[in-house]
């Protein structure tokens, strides 16, 4: 057995090693210091380093993030398509998707209407009022609030909302969110969600009422 670990011959520290590591686990936001500031500083390095094994890096300095995607086939250049697929789609399943769409419009209309907040931020309480409108009106309340708390801890896995710190329970929904799901793919989500609600049996329809997602 032949070991390859560190040894002498170990490659010097790059400034830009810490943000690398947070972005091989997933998104990096501007409040996550110091690695967003060397980010910053070293972004043309990162993506160069990245590139090479087939990663996109993608700094939205206006929303304070900053996250990898695969790349293209459109973007490869000759030997790139010799590369596995680092990053592949994995479904999230039926209720992890539900509260996605659910999240996004919210964050929607928080960039259209609400002019006096930085953040996005809604009560679980709102949010399990829009979430019961998509099953029968017989499912258990206390079945739909597991369901939910369970697909929320999915989303905060993966970065796209973090506990608020205020009563009553929030949730501030975070942008990786809005990159992750444009308007259009969004729409098209939406629309199936609804049909797929209205279809079910004993099912109150989600466009009536307050809780239209």
């Amino acid at each position: 057995m032949i070991d390859l670990g560190p040894d002498d011959s170990l490659p010097g520290y790059r400034p830009w090693s810490l943000p690398a590591v947070h972005l091989l686990r997933g998104v990096l936001y501007a409040d996550e210091l110091p690695a967003w500031e060397i980010l910053l500083s070293h972004a043309s390095e990162l993506a160069d380093y990245f590139a090479r094994v087939g990663l996109i890096l993608v700094v939205d300095e206006a929303d304070g993030l900053a996250y990898l995607r695969q790349m293209q086939e459109d973007e490869q250049r000759e030997g790139y398509e010799q590369l596995p697929r680092l990053f592949r789609r994995t479904s999230l399943g039926y209720e992890p998707t539900l509260l996605c769409v659910l999240l996004r419009d919210e964050f929607r209309r928080f960039e259209d209407e609400d002019l006096d907040n930085e953040r996005c931020v809604v009560e679980t309480e709102a949010l399990f009022d829009a979430w019961r409108t998509f099953f029968p009106a017989t499912e258990d309340e206390l079945r739909l609030r597991k369901s939910l708390a369970s697909a929320v801890r999915k989303l905060e896995a993966l970065k796209f909302v973090r506990r608020f710190a205020s009563e009553p329970e929030s949730w501030e929904v975070r942008r990786i969110l809005k990159a992750r799901l444009p308007i259009a793919e969004l729409e098209n989500l939406k629309a199936q969600l609804i049909a797929a609600a209205e279809a079910a049996p004993h099912s109150p329809s989600p466009r009536e009422g307050g809780a239209t997602p």
